[in-house]
């Protein structure tokens, strides 16, 4: 194993391991509930924390910041993460792509499901604005879009989809306490699977920032976009999925 493989955090300097984080414990702001941030931040790996921060939110709370070494490594080699495995393509090659090889309009169902009512990661990937000057999939001429907003239901958004022949189904979940989102999403696929054979099932694409892009088949989708996902990774994507690229 290369040593340049094994990596621990940088904070004055190269290789000291220092590590800053966050907490809120129900306590209100004392010396003990100082000495408990401390004793926490020890528990989590610190070494020697350093409490730089302590602030008493309502009556029962204390958010902390705790800086301080640790001993713990990380090894590169051993990390795993869900590689692109399809190019990506510009508005221009995924319009003619879709227009040579499926030869109509390709159409895409998005939404924000369950009691989320945040629409801002389902219109960053499908409306015409996009997101960081990339547009989105309203921008492709060869897409047919149809963004149904926030808080859709679940058997709503599959009548939706049957009603338009939806090639695609994206569904964006920001809320996320108690693993709403994961809930939400296995309800969702779980739905299609009742409604459709394999064959005629639309492409089903779960995103949002709190997801494990690892998690598709475990959520019964076929792809999980995480944060920092542009409009044209996913319409390369799905453009791969249905038609291919080559």
């Amino acid at each position: 194993m290369s040593e340049s493989h094994i990596v621990r955090p940088y904070g004055d300097t190269t290789g000291d391991g220092m590590v800053q984080t966050s907490f809120t414990l129900p306590v209100p702001h004392d010396k003990r509930a100082e000495g408990a941030a401390l004793q926490f931040a020890t528990k989590m790996g610190f070494t020697a924390p350093m409490l730089v921060h302590a602030h008493q939110i309502g009556t029962d709370h204390t958010f902390f910041v705790v800086y301080g070494p640790v001993s713990h490594l990380v090894n590169l080699s051993e990390v795993k993460v869900v590689e692109r495995d399809f190019p990506l393509l510009s508005p221009k090659e995924a319009n003619a792509l879709v227009k040579e090889k499926l030869g109509r309009k390709l159409t895409v169902v998005g939404a924000t499901i369950g009691t989320d009512a945040h629409t801002v990661g389902i219109d960053a990937i499908l409306n015409i604005k996009g997101i960081a000057g990339e547009k989105g999939l309203e921008y492709y001429r060869e897409f047919r879009v149809f963004n149904l907003g926030a808080q859709i239901s679940v058997p709503d958004l599959v009548n939706r989809a049957l009603e338009e022949k939806a090639d695609a189904v994206l569904v964006s979940q920001i809320v996320t306490q108690k693993d709403a989102h994961l809930t939400n999403t296995k309800e969702m696929s779980a739905a299609f699977r009742e409604a459709l054979p394999p064959e005629k099932r639309p492409l089903l694409i779960a995103g949002g920032p709190r997801f494990d892009e690892s998690s598709a088949a475990e959520l019964g989708v076929d792809r999980v976009f995480a944060r920092r996902t542009t409009p044209g990774e996913v319409a390369s994507y799905i453009v791969h999925s249905l038609i291919g690229t080559h």
